[in-house]
């Protein structure tokens, strides 16, 4: 049960990371355009299996299809996705010039910060209402005792706070690194 939890909360805290790595704070980054899906012979797939995704520094990202006649396609995904970023079509490869980042976009990006932080926190309160169901399910059923239960109730919440507190430092970490100019 406690096992259950942990993982649980640990994918949250997993796809928080991800989604904190794909917000443009002023730097390149492959994770930018991870989640970028792009038509390619009928059928979307991740930009990542479709061209090679690198930053050549720390201002550019560059696009390499592996098939040169997508790169139309590959570029309006990109315009589609709408990361704050217009795509300039080099022929063969893309180039995507990370602007630098006004006032107004490091205060859009704070408040997706917290936002996420915010999905990652119900997403933790969920699993503990899972795990209490559980553990509530175990108690009427007799299958463990009520010191069990209470000790069990103790360690999801050590637990919770443990993780809650993680999230709490990985946002202010984010929001740090945003409005670091």
């Amino acid at each position: 049960m406690i096992s259950e939890l942990k993982q649980s909360i640990t994918k949250a805290i997993a796809h928080l990371r991800k989604q904190y790595g794909s917000l443009q704070a002023g730097k390149a980054s492959v994770s930018m355009v991870e989640g970028i899906m792009v038509e390619s012979y009928g059928s979307m797939m991740p930009l990542s299996q479709t061209a090679n995704v690198a930053c050549p520094d720390a201002k550019t990202l560059k696009i390499e299809p592996w098939d040169k006649s997508i790169i139309g396609k590959i570029e309006k995904a990109i315009q589609v996705a709408d990361i704050g970023i217009n795509p300039q079509n080099m022929g063969t490869y893309l180039l995507l010039p990370i602007p630098p980042m006004t006032e107004e976009r490091r205060k859009v990006l704070v408040k997706i910060v917290k936002e996420e932080a915010e999905h990652a926190h119900i997403s933790v309160r969920n699993a503990r209402a899972h795990a209490r169901e559980v553990l509530k399910k175990q108690k009427d059923d007799k299958t463990i005792s009520d010191d069990e239960a209470k000790k069990f109730e103790t360690d999801i919440q050590k637990s919770v706070d443990e993780y809650s507190k993680e999230i709490k430092e990985l946002e202010k970490q984010k929001e740090t690194d945003i409005m670091k100019v």
